[in-house]
């Protein structure tokens, strides 16, 4: 669904502040409290980043667009001392008339791709106008006269492979011809060097196509959705007295997909040779990555995504063997915690074979496996493999699954992890060329966002933003404690919790409390980090005498595949109950009126919370249901069938949790929202609920957002939509 991550972003424009306050009760009192506007519209409390930083090859310095109103610059700073080293670039002195969203360096740094304003097509693919800057000659051109997707550089930087009209193409920079590398692209049919819908929300990738490290080939994925059902939405177009059709390939639960295909394409003789995936079309090849220049990977993975291959193809003929394979009860992981090493017919990677998700390294040639790192604790993202010094770089929840810091282990078995980022909190981690500096960005609960540079020693070499202006700013309201928690769970579990309480908390009082979950398979909401998820709102919340209470349950992430796998074939089960122990726990405080807890969640959240209030009645008053999957038939089948397996092996899994099954069971009020255009979970997911609602004469209530898609946003929809939440929390709890 790619929702454990995409969607929960979605649901904040602006960053919010949490603050744990220790202040009196008088002096909250005198603070003031912050409006629905301040949050949607005004953006009163967003948060300053570094700017689009890209360090350079040196390993010393870095560049970053800087605007100056009627024109920008890309400018060149030293790393140690962010001294200006001068201008890369002007859009002064040039015939870019865009605004530069973005831009990429050739290999050898002599030329840029710059990025225009970009058309949005699903959740993370889009079309961008693209030019090409010439920085020895000083020449700006439009690489075409219109966007184009995943314009790349070759490694020379003397072509340019894009994707235009579902062929792949290449442009020569040198005699400015362009080259197609196919032909036969044709919309809902065949795709060449872009992802399908549902390759690219479920496997997190859209440009699909990677050149050899030597330039001399471009391996690329060819799809052929021709078999793969349409699914069509409605747009209401202003002016139009008809609604415009929208139709494109969505494959839901036991469907078709598309067949896909490695195409290997030799530049200099523009032939193309298929990279043999064996006699099986019914499955997925979810990456590709270049082991040597001669050497493509080729991820292979069965349709029911517990058998990964690894196969090692020959550039020149396609041939394949395999070198390495994994297989899981449940499901494998797919992700990017994979790093070649040259030479040496090895690689390192990640994988929960132990229980858990630790680093090793495989040596194919040995058929040797030898573990980096151990232990009841998770490996979360792999930074990279500095070899000069023998060492992978990785951040992990290694005391406590709520943080994420930056460790370093030796690439010889048997060394314990070194820790660069004492504090508590949260980092996100980009490694400079070299492994010298990295640049941090460090946030917690109690701390806004900072960004700091520190070298391969740990030391902090300066500080580039450190929000102290937003932080005077936030000073200046009222905010709830927040307290993190334990809550057990009907099995005796201790689930990781947070509470925030209203503003100048009275024990002796009864509050209303609102559940805030997000669930889904190994997510986290739980997390040391600004912002929690939706945190601004429910800090709104608290200002006006609500408890919010947030809980991961049974299968979210970070500790472990016992406990993420315990939901395999039966999603909703045990989350819900969890959901429902957590609401039971809360409700016997002595400062919680029992008869006030509601429920709310957003995609794989409206599904639980949906489900919470149709499974325990008695437990919530109340519940709100955002985008929420309402039956796991009407969803896309890699996902699905990752933890559901289709739904002829597996119809009760399917459908004994369906809200959409549980309708009749109704009692209380119940709010359901979502957008008509919702290519993501259709809008189909809360027809089919509604129409169930009406046949067993449940009354409810219910909003649309038309031509809205998963997100929900855009001018003042936000402002609306939290609108109508808060007012209907205040009314009913």
């Amino acid at each position: 669904m790619c929702l454990p991550f995409a969607c929960r972003q979605s649901l904040l424009l602006v960053l919010s502040f949490i603050c744990f306050t220790t202040e009196p009760a008088s002096a909250q009192s005198e603070k003031q409290l912050f409006s629905l506007e301040d949050i949607w519209i005004k953006g009163t409390f967003s948060v300053e980043s570094v700017p689009l930083f890209n360090a350079r090859k040196n390993g010393t310095s870095y560049t970053q667009i800087d605007d100056f109103g009627s024109y920008q610059e890309i400018n060149e700073y030293d790393l140690r001392t962010g001294k200006s080293l001068g201008t890369v670039y002007s859009s002064q002195q040039s015939a870019f008339s865009d605004e530069i969203v973005r831009y990429e360096f050739s290999e050898d740094e002599q030329k840029l791709l710059l990025f225009g304003t970009a058309i949005p097509i699903y959740r993370h693919s889009k079309l961008e106008p693209v030019w090409v800057v010439d920085l020895q000659k000083k020449t700006t051109t439009a690489l075409l006269n219109e966007p184009v997707l995943h314009a790349t550089f070759n490694p020379q930087g003397t072509k340019v492979a894009y994707v235009k009209d579902n062929n792949l193409l290449l442009k020569d920079l040198t005699t400015g011809t362009t080259l197609p590398v196919t032909d036969d692209g044709k919309k809902n049919f065949i795709i060449n060097g872009n992802c399908d819908w549902v390759y690219e929300e479920e496997f997190s990738f859209t440009r699909a196509f990677e050149w050899s490290p030597d330039g001399a080939y471009l391996a690329y994925y060819r799809f052929d959705e021709s078999g793969v059902k349409e699914y069509s939405i409605p747009l209401y177009d202003e002016g139009s007295s008809y609604p415009r059709l929208y139709t494109y390939k969505y494959p839901k639960a036991g469907e078709a997909n598309s067949v896909v295909n490695i195409q290997l394409y030799h530049v200099e003789s523009g032939t193309n040779i298929a990279a043999d995936l064996g006699s099986e079309k019914d499955q997925y090849i979810p990456r590709i990555k270049w082991i040597d220049k001669e050497h493509l990977c080729i991820y292979r993975l069965n349709r029911l995504q517990n058998h990964l291959e690894l196969l090692q193809a020959q550039a020149s003929t396609g041939a394949t063997r395999k070198i390495y394979e994994e297989k899981s009860p449940y499901y494998v992981e797919i992700n990017d915690n994979l790093n070649f090493l040259p030479g040496k017919q090895a690689f390192v990677m990640s994988s929960e074979r132990s229980g858990f998700n630790h680093l090793y390294i495989w040596n194919w040639a040995t058929q040797q496996l030898q573990a980096l790192t151990t232990g009841n604790w998770e490996v979360d993202e792999m930074v990279g493999v500095d070899q000069k010094r023998g060492l992978v770089y990785f951040t992990a929840g290694l005391e406590d699954p709520k943080e994420r810091k930056l460790y370093s282990v030796s690439l010889k078995p048997g060394a314990q992890p070194k820790c660069y980022t004492p504090k508590p909190g949260v980092y996100k981690v980009q490694p400079c060329t070299g492994f010298k500096y990295f640049l941090l960005s460090h946030s917690a609960v109690h701390q806004v966002p900072t960004f700091q540079l520190i070298n391969h020693k740990g030391k902090i070499v300066r500080t580039l933003e450190d929000n102290l202006k937003l932080q005077e700013s936030l000073d200046q309201y009222a905010w709830g404690k927040l307290n993190w928690m334990k809550i057990p769970n009907g099995d005796g579990q201790q689930l990781n919790a947070y509470a925030i309480y209203p503003v100048n908390f009275d024990r002796e009082k009864k509050y209303p409390v609102l559940l805030y979950q997000y669930s889904g398979p190994g997510s986290q909401e739980v997390l040391n980090k600004f912002p929690l998820g939706n945190y601004f709102w429910h800090q709104y919340l608290a200002q006006r005498g609500y408890i919010v209470v947030c809980a991961d349950g049974t299968g979210t992430g970070g500790r472990g595949v016992a406990f993420k796998n315990k939901t395999y074939l039966q999603l909703g089960k045990y989350e819900s109950d969890d959901q429902i122990a957590v609401a039971r726990y809360i409700g016997q405080l002595p400062y919680v009126d029992a008869n006030r807890i509601g429920i709310w969640g957003w995609s794989f959240g409206g599904f639980m919370s949906s489900t919470c209030i149709l499974k325990a009645p008695k437990m919530f008053k109340a519940a709100i249901a955002v985008a929420p999957v309402t039956n796991w038939r009407y969803y896309d089948n890699i996902y699905t069938e990752r933890y559901m397996r289709t739904p002829a092996e597996n119809p009760g899994g399917y459908d004994l949790n369906a809200p959409e099954k549980m309708a009749e069971r109704l009692q209380n009020k119940f709010l359901l929202i979502h957008g008509t255009a919702d290519d993501n979970v259709h809008f189909q997911h809360a027809a089919v609920l509604s129409k169930e609602l009406i046949k067993a004469n449940k009354q409810f209530e219910q909003a649309y957002y038309p031509n809205k898609n998963h997100g929900i946003s855009g001018g003042t929809t936000r402002l609306q939509l939290y609108q109508r939440m808060t007012d209907f929390i205040f009314r009913e709890l």
